[in-house]
């Protein structure tokens, strides 16, 4: 199941896209329809993306009777009430208010050896490398502009798959994790990779560090969408292909099998520190082909796309912005 949220009017509001990915059903519309059928009442849990990840199994279970339901009511053909043609709305992150954001570094060998003057060594695959962005001013949707703003002056694409955590997790053990997982969808980890605010004397090793990082937290930097993919379709995250087009030209190619931390292996690191919550997102890490290898960064009027095979998508344009 495809899970979005969208807006419609001035109204904003979560579907499940069906018919090819042609009609987005309202969820909360659906189940009204539904429970009346029934002679219930409607259930409370399809008002945002997050109440409904909360839900648990329960949510995404009565997502997906709702949708189902809608669909054959439908027949493929919008209503404006239930139903809404996909080019007719606006898609919104999927879960464009995530609480945390988490985001790993060097999680493939070809990304880290593509320079030319790093091999791989082996503390890279002992550890990964977790980063957080925030959320709350970085989280855009499908079609929303990547801003460059005047302090950027290498802007670079990050095509990585996301996870989206459906259901609370502390201490969780690999062979387990995938059972905490609602679903996936695309991320592009956009970065600044000169960023430069100030001038300073030197440059220490730990100075340099916190440049990268920052260069991680500009506006509009965690574009996501274009839905979610519930986690039932895709049993194994580590066998979908990505790719990333600038302008229509393909800069990175490679498949998920080649993380060295899988999804498993993240989500049991990651929650014996901190302790994931529905709709906490995990970015898994990017392959090779950034712009910073040769030097080509994003401009505005480009458009960046990246594809993942068995969810979708994700097209920005890149603007500039003031400030």
């Amino acid at each position: 199941m495809k899970l979005a949220t969208y807006v419609v009017g001035n109204r904003e509001a979560i579907g499940a896209v069906v018919a090819d990915g042609a009609l987005i059903v309202d969820l909360a519309a659906a189940d009204g329809a539904l429970a009346r059928l029934e002679n219930r009442e409607a259930r409370p849990f399809f008002s945002d993306m997050l109440t409904l990840l909360e839900a648990g199994a329960k949510g995404l279970s009565a997502a997906k009777q709702a949708a189902a339901d809608a669909e054959k009511r439908l027949n493929g053909t919008p209503d404006g009430k239930m139903g809404f043609a996909v080019d007719e709305v606006k898609l919104h992150a999927p879960v464009p208010n995530p609480r945390k954001l988490f985001c790993l570094a060097g999680n493939y060998q070809d990304h880290i050896e593509e320079s030319g003057n790093v091999k791989m060594q082996i503390q890279d695959k002992e550890t990964p490398r977790v980063f957080m962005k925030p959320p709350s001013s970085t989280v855009i949707g499908p079609g929303d502009h990547i801003l460059i703003p005047p302090i950027a002056r290498g802007v670079d694409w990050e095509g990585e798959l996301a996870v989206v955590m459906g259901q609370k997790a502390k201490g969780i053990r690999a062979e387990d994790a995938l059972e905490y997982v609602a679903g996936y969808t695309v991320m592009n980890d956009v970065s600044e990779r000169k960023l430069q605010i100030k001038q300073r004397t030197d440059s220490r090793p730990r100075d340099e560090w916190f440049d990268w990082l920052n260069g991680k937290w500009l506006d509009t930097f965690a574009p996501q969408g274009p839905w979610m993919v519930t986690a039932d379709e895709i049993p194994d995250p580590q066998t979908l292909d990505i790719s990333t087009y600038v302008n229509g030209d393909r800069k990175q190619h490679n498949n998920t099998g080649q993380m060295l931390y899988p999804v498993n292996k993240i989500i049991e690191y990651i929650s014996a520190i901190i302790t994931l919550e529905p709709g906490d997102l995990i970015s898994t890490g990017t392959i090779s082909g950034v712009g910073n290898t040769t030097g080509t960064y994003m401009q505005p009027g480009d458009r960046v796309e990246i594809e993942i095979s068995g969810i979708g998508r994700l097209e920005n344009p890149v603007a500039a912005s003031e400030k």
